[in-house]
């Protein structure tokens, strides 16, 4: 049997890649392992209660009247209408154990209001430094832009302007394009409580901010509170399976239960596939939605391929993984004191120190990442009750480490510390626990096949993130479509996906 193009694993990239290439009439093939479509876009119910896995709040989608580009994507897939979005009207809320709190709008002039307010001898140093974001989010896009529109291989205009030019067109973007966030806070702010107030993201790409490219920080503020953040009834599966539709209703077909054994090469070139059930597809293009590693060293015979690409990965480090709590609660939020979606629980103002507990078993001084979206929409989980996920980012090779008696002594000693940590800050949350369910890293190694359980793909800092991902396929044939080759999250992945798929055709085109 032969298809046009061939996508390994119905992830977030991989969905998106496949739906678009079937509305373009290609003849598509989806191995997937898992007996759903989604990979991290997925939910699972434990007694009454359905858990979203991975997402918290989805960006770019922006309004019906002002659509974002990820709403224009689903517009052209057919699947905006399918799907039921929520509005999230406020971003995060900081937590410090001295009773410190503060949220932070999804608005622009109502987060400087806010601060302002709360640290008003900083307050031209909060408007600076939105200014500088949305500057930054703003010359990002004319020189991306810019990019698109120059023509030749790098091309006379861009090598001009980068020369020449580009620190006096785009001096936000040259001052900041390359620093850390934690270098540009200390550069704006005195007070440690108002860059907890700034800096959350950094748990969305796992790496603390004085490796967290500055860059992300502020495109993810800017689009955040231009776009506004949304969540959807039913939570990410969703989407998922509306994508899985598209492609099956444009004559794509998946096979769930059966990944890919074997990507066949012939003379350096990709000519093909073999599935988990021995049955063997000719192709004209592969799109892996799996790690480079996987693809690389799991699918691939060819010696010379595995050293090339040995090389090749050798700068760029498996990122992080999550120890996560799923509970189910017999109350209302408001019972304990449960009032913005997304908290995070600082055990002190140090994240950066915080953080090197990533690398330690027990979640005792991380911070915890806590989500309930029932706040946002009540019928998440059934009348009168909660759904929460709690946790922290812990690397994977210490729990790789454990044997089977150790793991799941660790497991529920580890999901303890996380309960009396909420318990500190919603009192009574422990008495109210109808369901609770506990994910490690080697969960997510077992369910998402990643190396190590990695959430975000490769480490997400200055070296490896924003203009220095592995898309650099080393084979004729064979691209990659997911997070380990892009900025991390949904919307990133639908839309880096679709652009994957949009060279694909142009070079069709050109041929």
């Amino acid at each position: 049997m032969h298809y046009d193009y061939i996508v390994i694993g119905a992830g977030n990239g991989g969905l998106s890649s496949a739906a678009k290439l079937a509305l373009n009439g290609k003849k598509v093939l989806v191995l997937e392992k898992h007996n759903i479509p989604g990979g991290c876009g997925t939910t699972f119910r434990r007694g009454r209660f359905e858990f979203e896995v991975a997402l918290h709040q989805l960006s770019s989608m922006g309004s019906l009247e002002n659509p974002g580009p990820l709403r224009e994507l689903f517009r052209q897939y057919g699947i905006e209408d399918k799907i039921e979005w929520v509005p999230i009207k406020s971003l995060f809320k900081i937590n410090l154990p001295d009773g410190f709190e503060q949220s932070l709008p999804a608005d622009r002039k109502e987060a400087e209001e806010v601060l302002c307010k709360r640290f008003p001898e900083e307050k031209q140093n909060i408007l600076n430094y939105f200014e500088t974001v949305f500057g930054f989010d703003c010359e990002t896009e004319r020189f991306l832009k810019m990019q698109a529109d120059s023509t030749g291989e790098p091309g006379a205009i861009r090598k001009s302007l980068t020369k020449t030019l580009f620190r006096r067109k785009f001096p936000v973007l040259a001052k900041y394009g390359l620093r850390s966030t934690q270098e540009v806070l200390d550069e704006f702010f005195q007070s440690k409580e108002l860059q907890l107030c700034l800096n959350a993201y950094w748990c969305f790409m796992g790496v603390p901010p004085e490796r967290f490219p500055f860059s992300i920080l502020a495109r993810c503020t800017a689009i955040y509170m231009t776009d506004k953040p949304y969540y959807l009834k039913g939570g990410s599966q969703v989407i998922s399976q509306a994508l899985a539709e598209v492609i099956s209703e444009n004559n794509g077909i998946i096979k769930y239960n059966c990944g890919a054994e074997e990507i066949i090469v012939e003379n350096g070139t990709v000519v093909g596939v073999v599935d988990e059930e021995g049955n063997e597809y000719s192709c004209d293009i592969v799109v892996s939605g799996i790690s480079p590693i996987d693809t690389y060293f799991k699918l691939i015979r060819q010696e010379n391929t595995m050293i090339n690409a040995k090389e090749y990965l050798s700068g760029y480090k498996v990122g992080i993984s999550a120890l996560t709590c799923f509970i189910g609660l017999d109350c209302p939020p408001e019972k304990i004191g449960f009032t913005d979606s997304f908290n995070l629980i600082y055990a002190d103002t140090d994240c950066n120190e915080a953080f090197q507990n990533s690398y330690n078993l027990m979640p005792d001084k991380d911070p915890i990442i806590t989500t309930c979206y029932t706040i946002d929409d009540p019928t998440v989980s059934p009348p009168g009750t909660s759904v929460i996920t709690a946790g922290s980012l812990k690397y994977g090779k210490p729990w790789m480490e454990l044997s089977i008696d150790e793991y799941y002594e660790t497991k529920y000693k580890a999901a303890n510390i996380i309960i009396n940590r909420l318990e500190e800050k919603f009192h009574g949350i422990r008495s109210h626990i109808e369901e609770i369910e506990v994910a490690t890293p080697l969960t997510h190694m077992r369910y998402l096949n990643h190396p190590e359980g990695a959430i975000y793909g490769f480490e997400q800092d200055l070296k490896s993130s924003v203009y220095f991902f592995p898309r650099e396929s080393l084979i004729k044939n064979l691209t990659f479509a997911n997070g380990w080759v892009n900025i991390c999250g949904f919307g990133p992945n639908y839309m880096y996906a679709s652009s994957v798929v949009d060279e694909l055709l142009s070079k069709e085109g050109r041929k």
